[in-house]
C-alpha cells in the first residue's frame, strides 16, 4: 500500500460544525488503531514513511490513521480563528476515534504527536473524563512537553500565517526548507516528498478556504501553502502569564498519563528543553526518551532511525 485513502468526520463547533480529513493507512478493519497527529503548520501526510513503516511492522495488522487537524490540509476552515485552539482539535480527535470505533470495534488504541500533535495528545491520554472508546495503551509525543519555550513560541509565530504564493512545487520546497532547516538533515528528494502536501493550486481553493484536491496535484498556475493564515492568530495572542497557565494545565495532564510513553526530542531542540525533557522521565508516566543527534524542531520520521524508535516502541 503505497498511497492512503481519504476520509472524513463531521465534529461539533459554536458556528455549525466543521469536517476534518484523514489518511487511513493499513486495514480498515483492524481493531489495533495508530493515530499520528501533525504538528501546527503541518498535515497528515507528513506520516507517510511512517505509517508504511507500522504497516509492515505489524504485517498488515494494524490501522494508522493521520489527521489534517481542521484548517490544515483537506478539513475545513474555522469561521471563527480564535478556536484553532488545543481544546477543539482535542474534541475533534474523540469524534475521530468515536467514528473509527463505530466502524470498527478498537482493541487497541496507541498515539503518535508532533508539537501541537503532542500536546492534543496530552489532552487525550491525560483526561480521565473524554469518552474514548479504549485509553490510549502507548503514547508519543515528539519534541513537545507540557512545558515550551518562549524562544520558539516566537519563533515560529514569526512565520505562521506569512503565506506568499509560490509558482511552483519545487519554489514552495524551497521556501519551506529556509523556515525548516532545524528538521534536520533531508536529501532533496525527502525534502520535496514532504512538501508536495504542504500546497495546493491557488485555482483549487473552495469558498471557504479548504482544498477542492489532494495537496500536491498537478495544476497550472500559483500554489498556497495548505494551510488558514488565521492558525496563528491564537498563537500570537499568547501572553506570558496564559502560557504558564497553560503550562500548568498540560503538566497535571500529563501527570496523569497512564499510558506507556515515549518522548522523541530533536537534540537541539529549541521547543522542548532537555531539562523539561528530562523532568518527564522523572514524573507522570515516567517516559523513555530518544534523542536524535543534528535534528532540532521536530523530527519527521523520514530518517531509518527515527522510524525504527517509533516501531520499536510500538510493537516491542
Amino acid at each position: 500500500m503505497t498511497e492512503p485513502t481519504l476520509h472524513y468526520v463531521a465534529c461539533d463547533d459554536a458556528q455549525g460544525g466543521h469536517r476534518m480529513a484523514y489518511w487511513q493507512w493499513g486495514d480498515a478493519r483492524n481493531a489495533h488503531v495508530v493515530i499520528c497527529v501533525h504538528g501546527l503548520t503541518r498535515q497528515g501526510r507528513d506520516f507517510d514513511l511512517l505509517a508504511q513503516a507500522i504497516v509492515a511492522r505489524a504485517k498488515g495488522n494494524v490501522r494508522v490513521v493521520c489527521p489534517d487537524v481542521v484548517g490544515r490540509g483537506r478539513s475545513d476552515w474555522l469561521r471563527d480563528p480564535a478556536f484553532y485552539q488545543v481544546p477543539v482539535y482535542a474534541a475533534d480527535m474523540v469524534a475521530l476515534i468515536a467514528q473509527l470505533h463505530r466502524e470498527q470495534a478498537i482493541d487497541t488504541l496507541d498515539y503518535l504527536g508532533t508539537s501541537m500533535g503532542g500536546l492534543i495528545g496530552f489532552v487525550l491520554a491525560g483526561h480521565k473524563e473524554l469518552p474514548l472508546a479504549r485509553p490510549i495503551r502507548r503514547f508519543i509525543a515528539n519534541d513537545v512537553g507540557p512545558t515550551i519555550e518562549p524562544a520558539a513560541v516566537q519563533r515560529i509565530g514569526a512565520y505562521v500565517g506569512k503565506n506568499g504564493s509560490y509558482e511552483s512545487v519545487q519554489a514552495a520546497a524551497d521556501a519551506m526548507w529556509a523556515l525548516s532547516t532545524t528538521f534536520g538533515p533531508h536529501t532533496p528528494a525527502q525534502w520535496l516528498a514532504l512538501s508536495q502536501h504542504m500546497v495546493v493550486p491557488a485555482s483549487q481553493r473552495t469558498a471557504d478556504g479548504s482544498a477542492k484536491v489532494e495537496a500536491g496535484s498537478d495544476d497550472e498556475g500559483s500554489w498556497l501553502l495548505h494551510y488558514d493564515p488565521a492558525i496563528g492568530v491564537a498563537l500570537r495572542a499568547i501572553t506570558p502569564e496564559a502560557a504558564a497557565q497553560g503550562g500548568a494545565i498540560m503538566w497535571s495532564l500529563y501527570d496523569a498519563i497512564e499510558a506507556r510513553t515515549l518522548i522523541t526530542r530533536g537534540a537541539v531542540s529549541d521547543l522542548l528543553s532537555r531539562e523539561t525533557a528530562l523532568a518527564m522521565t522523572q514524573r507522570g508516566p515516567r517516559a523513555k526518551l530518544v534523542e536524535f543527534e543534528g535534528v532540532g524542531h521536530a523530527p519527521t520520521f523520514v530518517d531509518p532511525a527515527q522510524i525504527a524508535a517509533v516501531t520499536d516502541f510500538l510493537f516491542d
